[in-house]
């Protein structure tokens, strides 16, 4: 198997499938409508769109059949970028949000907008491997274009907060900055033109320390003078409005406007019920991906080995190069490898999301075996998961399936059973059974007890 895929058993299953489940719940209880797109695309849609690093992590596909028949010795003499257009005319999809704006463009005229959608899809990158990255992995994304409302960013805010709630998650913070006030810093400290180099190594503080941080700004044109200006940005402290007001007398007029900005999500989250001890204004946050233009998130949970678990952030031109120009739009993204993670490392799961089965049907002969079929039909018809076990076996046997298979109960039939028309339902957690009707057999398998 190559390095950085997995396969996924059926425990391993289910707990995805838990929080796939809640994270879709919590995307339609917001309005927002299913969408799917195609595992490749053309190369030209997907370079350009997420910065040099980005692009060199994209898995691109040879074309079929001959793919060398266009090559010459010229190219090959002028290296990979003669050669690779010639042999690869797609990639697999990086992210989400950038087939979902070539989607948008080729759709605009069937598409309502506000046009809200989210995607729970495969992504792929061709990343080194380690614990909380793969080159293969989920992402669950929420997104809405045609509007510059800022309640879109609150909403974010609101859905981050209330996926957490539900999968149980308590100790994280969401982190907001806005790409104008990176770019209004930038111009503080005396490095106008230099935006993109900054944001990509301030981007990565965390990572690799404030040292290296500052030696790759400097490999990038970005003066010693205006990185000892930059200390204070990076040691603001306080509450989310003591830094906003600190950066309104560090900033002066030119930073009033974003700043305006952010206290206006804040203010909108919380009143729709955010809880604002959770949100943290982080200069340091710059999202490397280069088509965020306004307001960017990244969540943390604290205390863990994993890194971010979820991010994104306003993009105000990104169905421009599709050719649908001045449509802004906002979203982001649950890694749900990184949360599985995050959860497994909490002990998180929920008991009940192994239990693929409620109750198997164990018979002690072949006509008890008959006749637990009309009781499995009931049990199904009920709703209820059921199973029976496939032939008569000892008994031994057949209950250590059940435990195995963590199914709390097991429904026992054999000849005494048959003549009184009655089932004996065993709790196998506690080892009581009873003989029952299937009619309460039904209302204690609805009830769990």
């Amino acid at each position: 198997m190559p390095k950085g895929v997995r396969d996924f058993g059926p425990e391993e299953m289910a707990r995805r499938n838990f929080i796939f489940d809640t994270i879709r719940e919590v995307f339609r209880t917001f309005g927002f409508m299913p969408l799917e797109t195609p595992a490749m695309e053309k190369l030209d849609v997907l370079t350009g769109k997420y910065g040099d690093e980005g692009d060199q992590l994209l898995f691109r596909i040879l074309n079929s059949g001959q793919y060398l028949k266009s090559v010459d010795a010229s190219d090959l003499s002028d290296g990979e970028s003669a050669v690779t257009p010639k042999i690869a005319e797609k990639g697999l999809k990086y992210d989400l949000t950038v087939p979902f704006a070539r989607f948008t463009v080729l759709n605009q005229h069937a598409i309502s907008f506000p046009f809200k959608r989210y995607q729970i899809q495969p992504v792929w990158r061709a990343d080194r491997p380690q614990r909380g990255r793969y080159r293969e992995f989920y992402q669950c994304d929420a997104d809405v274009v045609g509007t510059n409302s800022l309640a879109c960013e609150a909403e974010i805010i609101l859905m981050i907060q209330k996926v957490f709630v539900k999968l149980g998650i308590t100790d994280y913070s969401i982190k907001i900055n806005h790409r104008k006030l990176l770019s209004a810093i930038t111009a503080e400290i005396g490095a106008s033109g230099k935006e993109s180099a900054f944001c990509t190594a301030i981007d990565k503080l965390d990572k690799i320390g404030r040292d290296k941080v500052f030696d790759e700004m400097h490999r990038q044109e970005i003066s010693t003078a205006s990185t000892e200006k930059l200390v204070p940005f990076m040691e603001l402290r306080g509450s989310n409005r003591e830094k906003v007001s600190a950066l309104n007398d560090m900033l002066g007029v030119e930073g009033k406007p974003v700043l305006d900005e952010i206290l206006r999500v804040l203010s909108l989250a919380e009143t729709a019920g955010a809880d604002p001890e959770l949100v943290e204004l982080d200069l340091t946050l710059a999202r490397g991906l280069s088509y965020y233009t306004g307001t960017i998130f990244e969540v943390k949970v604290n205390n863990v080995s994993i890194g971010s678990v979820s991010g994104g952030g306003r993009y105000d031109d990104l169905t421009g190069v599709f050719g649908l120009p001045d449509i802004s739009g906002v979203g982001f993204s649950f890694g749900v490898d990184r949360i599985y993670d995050v959860m497994n490392e909490l002990g998180l799961f929920p008991d009940d999301t192994q239990v693929f089965s409620t109750v198997l049907v164990v018979a002690f002969d072949d006509q008890s075996w008959e006749y637990g079929w009309q009781a499995l039909a009931g049990i199904r018809e009920a709703g209820i998961q059921g199973e029976i076990y496939p032939e008569v076996a000892k008994p031994k046997k057949m209950f250590a399936y059940a435990d195995k298979k963590n199914i709390p109960y097991t429904l026992i039939i054999g000849e005494s059973e048959r003549v009184n028309n009655t089932y004996t339902l065993k709790d196998m957690r506690s080892g009581d059974q009873t003989e029952l009707s299937l009619e309460k057999v039904l209302e204690v398998l609805n009830t769990g007890q």
